[in-house]
């Protein structure tokens, strides 16, 4: 909400500012032949051409170089590469109720952790 919010008061203040120039942005005029929006639009669409292309032909190269032939033997490779997370045995509870719940445990947690320091 924040940062619609704040994109809205932008796009009022430069409206208010420079009325003149805010409609000439909007739309394509002799002096300026594209939008604003026009031209964000193909700016879009180009990044995120690049970033797909990108992505997926760093996905192809380590594919290939790995050369597995389906997923299952691709998430072997990279899980006998890759060093392994340690699991925790007891993270903590899980199951709250309500936010109130929530928030009781964890100022309970807290004087816990407290009281063992002290002592």
């Amino acid at each position: 909400m924040s940062i619609l919010g704040g994109f809205g008061m932008t796009i009022a203040m430069a409206k208010r500012k420079d009325p003149h120039m805010f409609v000439k942005g909007l739309l394509p005029s002799r002096e300026v032949p594209e939008s604003g929006g026009s031209l964000a639009m193909r700016a879009l669409g180009w990044g995120t051409l690049y970033s797909v292309a990108g992505v997926g032909s760093i996905c192809f190269v380590v594919w290939k170089l790995l050369g597995v032939q389906n997923l299952n033997e691709f998430r072997e490779k990279v899980g006998s590469v890759l060093p392994r997370i340690p699991k925790k045995e007891n993270p903590g509870r899980g199951d709250f109720r309500t936010l109130r719940e929530l928030l009781e445990y964890i100022i309970e947690e807290d004087t816990k952790k407290k009281s063992a320091k002290e002592s």
